[in-house]
């Protein structure tokens, strides 16, 4: 939500999209339902779907879930929300159990030494109901700043978890070889594209 596929588009948030437990209000009054104070990513209805050009033939779509991490947010201060998460790789879902382990190898994603992507947030620019997000990616042992484009989705009380819910969307491009990560470029895109969907509850206090 560390790497190019982390963290993070379309297919397979399609396969894997999360389920409402309510009808989604329109952003202008779900904003009036936003409680400040800290909140826990919803690891089960957040994720980063990431897609790359294949050979010029196809778009491919892969999925990175079980994401964590916390949101500080104030809808009286939203320039001062912060954000830290943590992009489990073992949660890399795509098309096949060969493509996940290749994935896997050293050619790619080391998992074995890089288990995890994390992104922490340095600046936020609101204009309405998006922001721009400057904050700092570390994926496979490299640390580089990253732009997320977001756009606030929802709040209110989860009628399924009782939690006060808030939620975004985010979309982002990087280049994975600026991570160390440029196998089989530029066959297959150095560019990669970013497609987030995150949900986050409020811890109690």
């Amino acid at each position: 939500m560390r790497n190019i596929l982390v963290v993070a588009a379309a297919a397979a948030a399609l396969l894997a999209s999360p389920v409402s437990a309510q009808a989604p209000t329109a952003p202008a009054a779900a904003a009036k339902a936003v409680v400040a104070g800290t909140y826990k990513v919803d690891p089960n209805h957040t994720q980063v779907v990431w897609s790359v050009d294949h050979l010029g033939f196809s778009r491919l779509y892969g999925m990175v879930g079980q994401v964590t991490g916390q949101l500080t947010l104030d809808p009286a201060k939203p320039q001062a929300a912060t954000l830290a998460v943590d992009i489990p790789l073992s949660g890399l879902s795509v098309t096949s159990p060969g493509f996940a382990k290749h994935l896997a190898s050293a050619d790619l994603f080391d998992t074995a030494k890089f288990p995890t992507a994390r992104f922490v947030s340095r600046t936020v620019t609101v204009n309405g109901q998006s922001a721009t997000i400057t904050g700092d990616l570390t994926l496979h042992g490299v640390t580089k700043p990253v732009v997320l484009d977001a756009r606030f989705y929802g709040a209110g009380v989860n009628g399924m978890s009782k939690a006060q819910t808030v939620g975004f969307s985010a979309t982002a491009k990087l280049k994975r070889s600026d991570f160390g990560l440029g196998y089989a470029a530029p066959a297959v895109s150095d560019e990669v594209s970013l497609d987030i969907a995150a949900a986050f509850e409020k811890v109690p206090g």
